[in-house]
């Protein structure tokens, strides 16, 4: 019974340590909003500053599962390239080793306990001030990860303790097959941090137990490597339902970490008889001989590990570029298939970063009813009975798709509304939920206009040249306005003017009543049949109103900076 309370005891305390660095992921998210995004996609251009990015962020948010996940949810909406993430990632790796810093300078220093509360005092008022509710919960995350740590710390035995001793001989007895047993505590590294799914966490449980005299230096070291290849089963966990480019990056991750694990432990002994040496300089300990020098210098094994694999991996980014290409061959995809490509099929992180993949989908719903809606004048030139039916299924089944698109992104977004956002974020949601209406709008007046021509052919009824002439420049003003859509959508809601927008919808307008005068005036005269004239005036009045479409969603593009 008392076994099963301390596991307890020590899973709660991990718990919290865990929930403190989620809230404090999550609060950081929410403050930096589209600057991290903006900021992110500017500097992976170079490895270099990819690499500076991914360790400042990691640095910050004490956690490179978070960042690695977030990496894959930009790679995933295309907001990042594959190497760029790469570099990232590797940064990541370079910036979860402050962790380890903070636990071995400040955790075993001094008493946690003593600023834990004056922190969440400072932060309480603050979540109660609307404005500053994100950095109020910033701090709380902060103070719950240290209570957590204070926890771990008050939980774990002293196994120096005589009533330890078997505990102590069971772990000496695994330390006792020489290099087999550093493989066999990798191993266990790597399964722990798989179930905790932080390796910032299982380093400040590495570094507990050492502290308290259950392993030693040689055993922590083995534990740390293994925890660094754990730490990539997070990103991996969240690319199985990403695209095929985001897959990619976690793999890259598993690699990098998995070439370094195994270069590292060529030179494990003399790495580690190094990294003594050092401690015993800095320190005046060697962690060889006495535990309490282990937590320092296992920090020290930590940076050393992740700062020098980055080191010599980074040059090498396009060859594990290649070697995820084999792992993952990308086959290219039919354009006429319906494959969301960038929605995954569960959140990859925070609601506001999560509106990348929406954004990257409704381009390929825009471009998507943009050749559906350049299908149309073919169905008034083909002569050709096979051509012609094949145009007018293609368009047909195009309708189906826009219908179906329309469903999962506006399911996806609505998803995503539910989580706390900012007022800008709650816009950009509103904003595309107009849009992805509109464009599932545009491919129904496609699908309409096709219907109409078909039904006209079938009723064999024909229009004049003038008529056809007519019709095809009010299809060239309208597709002005869906040109301007689409090119508007894939500027990354940049800043956009209405301004030129209404410039061609009063020119569409200004037509469409040309057409009408004149097609009354026609009529009148009996230029052509009454039928005739339905079908000509239903066309010119679905171009319109198809044109209203597009011009709308120009329209939600420039409410999203309102």
């Amino acid at each position: 019974m008392d076994v099963l309370i301390l596991v307890l005891k020590l899973l709660g305390s991990l718990g919290v340590f865990l929930y403190g660095m989620k809230i404090m992921s999550d609060a950081l998210q929410k403050l930096a909003g589209d600057s991290l995004r903006g900021f992110l996609s500017k500097m992976t251009s170079n490895r270099f500053s990819g690499v500076l990015t991914g360790m400042g962020i990691t640095s910050i948010i004490q956690s490179s599962s978070a960042t690695t996940v977030m990496v894959v949810s930009f790679v995933n909406a295309g907001a990042l390239s594959l190497a760029g993430a790469i570099s990232v990632i590797m940064g990541a790796n370079i910036g979860t080793t402050v962790t380890a810093w903070l636990v071995s300078l400040l955790g075993f220093k001094f008493s946690i306990s003593d600023c834990v509360l004056p922190i969440i005092a400072i932060a309480t008022p603050l979540l109660f001030i609307k404005k500053q509710q994100n950095l109020g919960e910033f701090l709380i995350g902060f103070a719950l990860l240290f209570l957590g740590l204070q926890f771990l710390t008050n939980g774990v035995p002293d196994f120096t303790k005589p009533e330890y001793a078997g505990v102590l001989e069971y772990i000496a007895s695994l330390s006792n097959y020489g290099y087999f047993s550093t493989l066999l505590f990798v191993l266990i590294g790597t399964i722990l941090t798989c179930v905790v799914q932080s390796s910032s966490a299982m380093m400040a449980v590495t570094l507990v137990m050492c502290s308290k005299g259950l392993i030693g230096f040689e055993v922590g070291a083995a534990l740390v490597l293994g925890e660094n290849i754990g730490t990539t089963i997070t990103a991996n966990l969240a690319a199985v339902v990403a695209n095929k480019t985001a897959k990619k990056a976690a793999r890259a991750h598993f690699i990098f970490n998995v070439i370094g694990v195994i270069w590292i432990l060529c030179l494990f002994n003399p790495i580690l008889t190094l990294i003594s040496k050092i401690s015993l300089m800095t320190e005046g300990v060697n962690p060889l001989v006495n535990s309490t020098a282990i937590p320092i210098a296992l920090s020290i094994f930590h940076s050393f590990f992740n700062i020098t694999n980055t080191m010599l991996l980074v040059w090498f980014i396009p060859q594990i570029i290649k070697i995820v290409n084999k792992m993952i061959p990308t086959k290219e995809d039919e354009e006429d298939d319906f494959r969301l490509q960038y929605l995954p099929l569960g959140m990859l992180s925070a609601g506001e970063l999560s509106l990348e993949p929406a954004k990257k989908e409704i381009e390929i719903f825009s471009k998507r009813v943009l050749r559906m809606y350049e299908m149309l004048p073919g169905l008034l030139k083909i002569k050709e009975d096979k051509k012609y039916k094949e145009v007018y299924e293609r368009i047909c089944k195009y309708e189906e798709i826009t219908d179906r698109m329309e469903i999962e992104i506006a399911s996806y977004l609505t998803k995503v509304s539910e989580s706390e956002l900012s007022h800008s974020a709650s816009m950009q949601v509103s904003s595309m939920l107009r849009i992805v209406d509109n464009l599932e709008s545009i491919g129904d007046s496609c699908f309409q206009i096709a219907l109409s021509i078909d039904n006209k052919n079938k009723s064999n009824i024909w229009f004049t040249q003038e008529m056809r002439d007519k019709l095809n420049m009010m299809y060239e003003y309208v597709h002005e306005a869906i040109a301007l859509m689409d090119e508007n959508l894939n500027n990354n809601y940049s800043q956009v003017s209405s301004i030129e927008a209404d410039e061609i919808e009063n020119k569409i307008n200004s037509f469409r009543d040309q057409l009408r005068t004149e097609h009354t005036e026609s009529i009148k005269n009996n230029e052509y049949s009454y039928q005739t004239g339905i079908y000509y005036s239903s066309l010119y009045a679905q171009y319109e109103k198809l044109a209203d479409f597009a011009i709308n969603i120009t329209e939600a593009i420039e409410k999203t900076h309102d």
